[in-house]
């Protein structure tokens, strides 16, 4: 039991060093390379006007189904206003920057991805005649992902975190109650799940295996995601400037 203790304590410091520096990290560098993305693919939004953004880069269902897949990917990079992409952005950082701290920002990259594919696949598959637009999905999936890390790594995790996720779900959730018809529900839900899934299978279960421990492969495939994320808002870009 001493010996449990012993090596338990510095692991336990050592995981609320790294909350604590969540709020001092100078730059969450995958996290700022999407938002910077996503933000230029905004501004393209506002030149070309958003109707035309929406026609020719949303996620558009039906024409998702006719073959463009590409538009899972594009719809995801696409905002519907000011206040949406600032909305999220918001929470892209704040997410993102905690992510980072607490895990390898190579996760980021592919928990984004997936999470936004997965999101827009939920929603196509309930919601098969609509449009939607947004990066929320693939930001929802990184809350998914840090709630099950707070859960599989609870000694080290304080439960006030762990109860702030769960709030921040629940607000999402009702959010998307009320506002239905203009929320994509279905989105968030199946980005929350894929970040969730994701989080299961990659948090390790030993509570002392260091999380931000990865091998090339891993950071590869993160590099990968994140250039896939980069193209998307190129392309985005390149429907709406070329229409």
């Amino acid at each position: 039991m001493g010996v449990e203790n012993v090596s338990e304590e510095p692991e336990k410091e050592r995981e609320a060093e790294h909350q604590q520096e969540a709020l001092n990290f100078p730059m969450p560098l995958y996290t700022v390379v999407i938002i910077v993305s996503l933000a230029a693919v905004f501004l393209v939004q506002l030149y070309v006007g958003l109707d035309r953004s929406f026609l020719t880069a949303g996620f558009d269902k039906p024409a998702f189904f006719y073959g463009e897949y590409w538009r899972i990917l594009t719809g995801a990079m696409l905002h519907r206003s000011v206040v949406h992409i600032l909305m999220n952005c918001y929470a892209f950082y704040s997410f993102g920057k905690l992510f980072e701290v607490l895990t390898n920002r190579a996760h980021l990259a592919l928990v984004f991805l997936f999470s936004a594919i997965g999101g827009g696949l939920l929603s196509a598959y309930f919601m098969p005649g609509g449009r939607s637009v947004g990066a929320s999905g693939g930001i929802i999936g990184l809350i998914g992902y840090l709630l099950i890390y707070a859960f599989r790594r609870r000694q080290f995790v304080s439960s006030e975190f762990r109860k702030s996720l769960l709030i921040n779900i629940g607000f999402i959730m009702i959010f998307g109650l009320v506002l239905y018809g203009i929320v994509d529900n279905w989105g968030h839900i199946g980005g929350l799940i894929a970040g969730a899934v994701y989080g299961l299978i990659q948090i390790p279960s030993n509570a002392y295996k260091n999380p931000q421990e990865t091998n090339a492969f891993v950071e590869a495939l993160g590099l990968g995601a994140l250039g896939i994320c980069i193209a998307g808002s190129i392309f985005s870009i390149y429907l709406m400037l070329s229409f």
